[in-house]
């Protein structure tokens, strides 16, 4: 049976083909890999170069062609011609051959695999002038080692130390005759290692001129400028961060008639890459394929390296993996490691998994690199006892821990809410002699952050700073969305400041967190504001601001302008990822929009993008915001059966959202099944039942769970002290709501409407209502903007207490105020009126409602007098 061991399980999709040995009719037969016409580009228009221009080839595929001079492309034609005319294919399998005796001449053995377009490249004549072995930086004996001259010839060496040394340059006097073409080459490798940028720019220019203005002069002279000089002058170039410069001298190379071989193209390409210039890398591949130049493994792993950069959807990745085997280009370990590495954002620990076994399958081995990108992808995936699996493979097969696999492991942990084995993890680390860094640090800190144990969190950083481990921006950024997320905004503002102070500047990351930060407070003006500071900083917009913002302007109850955020990433040219249709998804969640959200799921499960825990976590709280109960609950069932995996962020989702829809058994067995698997609560949890227990006025299970928080090191945060407020206000123990307000004031946390609106009815409600007007004043004082809530407490209030002209001129001030009256403001004083049998009060109000409300409508009025006559029939 022919077998062929691949990335993936589908027929057509193999990246390294293996020869696979069919029953003989002969026993001096090979099979190969079938090439189709597929795998023949079509020749750009203008000059003929690179796979498409003529060369010479052997005898032996002369034989085969039936022509001395052939291009690569047409070769494979030819090849394929002769395959198809002598029944070569397998019967079985079209895509293995057997080769006859003429075929097996043109073949050679390369890493145990046979392959159509290395044989060409061997038969070719001129291939054989430019030899290349790929140095990997384990392998590269000069690895660590200072630059040297000793490849300059003795006048080499003279030139390079006049340039180095003096002060006044000119080259026409320096190459008083022309350099060898070597000597060109270690001059500009000498300059870059000096860090003489601009003098190796100058240096190349001159020997591109000095070729250039005479060429066809002599027969058989031999270039100054070599393919190896360009390729080193833009690598020089790119590590400076001159990736312009770099660009620049392409364009005029090719200007000037030079081919550009795919060393050049490949350099400038890792040259944008390393330089976050993605749309720029991808630019000049494609431009590179268009004009017949074939990419080298290398600029494959490259281009793989900045997919996985841009989080480009997997599908297109894998498509990018078929053009490589087209290319018959194979797979290095390098690559399996960088598409292990592509898994990352999106989770996809499945695939990584299938890629692990198909390194093995391959022949390769996995290295360090290899086991800490696995370890990297579970800690993304939340899965801390997978990672731990592949540390024992890791340690069984002699490879050493490092920082890097113990900070993957420890995100894992933090990541899964296992903050207590993270922590482990670390004095683990520190007991073998490892040194945690500042990423060891960072990531304990926000797994405490975000747990909602902002005393465990600062603990640890003042651990890192007694350790002499200085804050990165990412610490910073932390802290940040901590002080931000708790409301104190003036602290949030402080850290802001002190970035810069310790030596760092805001990265996209800062702020994108001071975008998410204040649309999660609803302060949708400030997220406008926060976004134009960013732009004006330099900062572009990428994917992530993009879905920040979608989800900012969602939280601000913002929905037209997140989708109108949406529609612009894409004209932008970003392709949405995972996070951005989680973002989506949260979006439409947030709207109660669940037949659209179960649209965007099925979407995603069509192809676009593999759906996660977050995914049908947004998905639950449609359900809930829809109140479609009964699809909760089916769902539900689909997790708690294990149809759907029980992760931990979907059992924390049932409790919220059962407790936000004030199923008191419901929410309750989902909080029982969490701690039942051992999983620790979060503050959100924590805080969803204390809300539900305090809209029960059950009293004794609230504190219950404000104690559990307490003794479990948790920070109580806004919403959990506005949940004790509310179920204080509707108690006998009234003022208490007063006493917590005053305490959240004493921690620096700032108050928001749902604080003061709470206080407001809890003394409204028992008619103490200078009380509540104090309460009113302390909440305009503060910056807050008093909403209908606040006014429809007080006309309720007035109303029920029979001060109609109070309740009136409630309504006239909140007008004037700017802030549109609703139903519940008229209902509750017609429904007053008419509880004291007031009917004729009840119609005189409705009727000269126009007279200090002068937007209301006629189907307003209509609505309200209709509303009377049901009240008294």
């Amino acid at each position: 049976m022919a077998m062929s061991f691949g990335l993936f399980s589908t027929s057509t999709l193999t990246l390294r083909p293996q020869v696979a040995v069919l029953p003989p009719p002969s026993p001096t037969l090979r099979v190969v890999r079938a090439v189709t016409s597929s795998t023949v580009s079509q020749p750009s228009a203008g000059k003929i170069r690179g796979i498409m221009k003529p060369r010479k080839i052997s005898p032996e595929m002369q034989d085969l062609v039936g022509v001395p001079e052939i291009s690569r492309t047409q070769a494979l034609k030819e090849i394929w011609a002769y395959i198809k005319g002598n029944d070569l294919q397998d019967p079985e399998n079209k895509r293995l051959i057997r080769c006859d005796e003429k075929l097996k001449k043109t073949y050679t053995r390369v890493n145990g695999v046979l392959c159509l377009a290395t044989v060409i490249q061997d038969h070719n004549s001129s291939s054989h002038s430019r030899r290349r072995i790929t140095i990997t930086k384990s392998s590269d004996p000069n690895r660590g080692k200072p630059w040297t001259n000793h490849r300059l010839s003795p006048r080499g060496q003279q030139i390079l130390q006049t340039l180095i040394h003096s002060h006044s340059i000119h080259l026409d006097h320096i190459f008083d005759h022309p350099p060898t073409s070597s000597d060109v080459l270690a001059i500009i490798k000498g300059l870059g290692f000096n860090q003489k940028y601009d003098l190796a720019l100058s240096v190349f220019d001159w020997v591109r001129i000095w070729d250039r203005d005479r060429k066809g002069e002599e027969e058989g002279r031999v270039p100054l400028l070599s393919g190896s000089t360009i390729a080193t002058t833009i690598n020089i170039l790119g590590k400076a961060g001159r990736v312009s410069s770099a660009a620049s001298l392409l364009r005029t190379l090719q200007n000037d008639g030079f081919e550009i071989d795919v060393y050049a193209y490949t350099c400038l390409i890792t040259a944008y890459a390393t330089n976050g210039k993605y749309k720029d890398a991808l630019s000049v591949f494609h431009n590179m394929k268009q004009d017949g130049c074939t990419p080298s493994l290398i600029t494959y792993n490259v281009i793989l390296n900045v997919y996985g950069k841009m989080g480009m959807p997997w599908s297109r990745v894998t498509d990018l993996v078929e053009s490589m085997k087209i290319d018959g280009v194979f797979p290095d370990l390098y690559t399996y490691n960088t598409l292990i590495t592509c898994c990352r954002r999106g989770s996809l620990y499945e695939e990584a998994v299938k890629l692990f076994d198909q390194i093995k399958l391959a022949g390769f081995t996995p290295d360090k690199v290899t086991y800490n990108a696995l370890l990297d992808v579970f800690a993304k995936s939340r899965r801390p006892k997978e990672a731990m699996q592949v540390l024992k493979e890791m340690e069984t097969n002699g490879f050493s821990p490092t920082t890097v696999t113990y900070n993957s492991l420890i995100s894992a942990f933090a990541r899964g809410g296992l903050l207590e084995e993270a922590s482990q993890l670390k004095t683990q680390m520190v007991e073998k002699g490892i040194k945690p860094d500042v990423y060891t640090y960072t990531t304990l800190l926000s797994g405490f952050e975000k747990s909602g144990k902002d005393d465990s969190a600062m603990k640890i950083f003042e651990e890192m700073r007694a350790a002499g481990c200085k804050p990165n921006i990412c610490t910073f950024n932390a802290l940040i969305k901590m002080h931000g997320n708790r409301g104190n905004f003036v602290e949030m503002m402080k850290l802001f400041e002190e970035i810069k102070v310790c030596g760092c500047s805001p990265d996209i990351v800062t702020w994108n967190t001071l975008l998410a930060v204040f649309g999660q407070n609803g302060l949708d003006s400030q997220v406008s504001g926060v976004f134009k500071e960013m732009k004006r900083s330099g900062f572009v917009p990428e994917r992530d601001t993009f879905n920040t913002l979608i989800s900012a302007y969602s939280r601000c109850g913002s929905f037209d302008q997140a989708i109108a955020v949406y529609k612009s990433m894409l004209e932008a040219g970003v392709a949405p990822d995972l996070s951005t249709y989680n973002a989506v998804l949260a979006a439409l969640a947030r709207g109660g929009f669940w037949e659209q959200s179960e649209k965007v799921l099925a979407e995603m499960k069509d192809g676009r993008c593999k759906p996660n825990e977050i995914t049908y976590s947004s998905l639950l709280h449609a359900y809930a915001n829809g109140k479609e109960i009964e699809k909760m609950n089916a769902f539900a069932e689909e997790i708690y059966s294990g149809s759907i995996e029980a992760h931990a962020i979907l059992l924390k989702t049932l409790v919220l959202v059962n407790s936000k829809s004030n199923l008191l058994k419901e929410t309750e067995r989902a909080f029982l099944e969490l701690r039942r698997r051992g999983i620790s609560p979060d503050i959100k949890t924590l805080n969803a039942m204390i809300s539900i227990y305090g809209r029960k006025q059950m009293v004794a299970k609230a504190n219950e769970i404000l104690n559990f928080i307490y003794e479990s090191g948790f920070t109580p945060t806004l919403t959990t002290y506005n949940s004790l407020m509310y179920m204080y206000s509707r108690s006998e123990n009234f003022q208490k709501s007063e006493e917590i307000l005053r305490k959240v004031l004493e921690k620096g946390i700032k108050p928001d409407k749902i604080s003061y609106n709470t206080v407001i009815y809890a003394y409204c409600r028992n008619g103490r209502m200078k009380e509540a007007s104090r309460i009113f004043s302390e909440m305009k004082d503060s910056a807050l903007v008093p909403n209908v809530v606040t006014y429809n407490t007080f006309v309720a209030a007035y109303a029920a207490d029979s001060m109609f002209i109070e309740a009136i001129d409630v309504v006239r001030y909140m007008i004037r105020q700017g802030c549109k009256p609703d139903q519940n403001t008229y209902n509750s004083i017609i429904d007053c009126y008419c509880k004291q049998n007031r009917q004729d009060e009840a119609n005189s109000f409705v009727k000269n409602l126009g007279d200090f409300d002068p937007h209301v409508s006629k189907e307003e009025e209509s609505r309200l007098l209709k509303r009377i006559m049901r009240k008294w029939p």
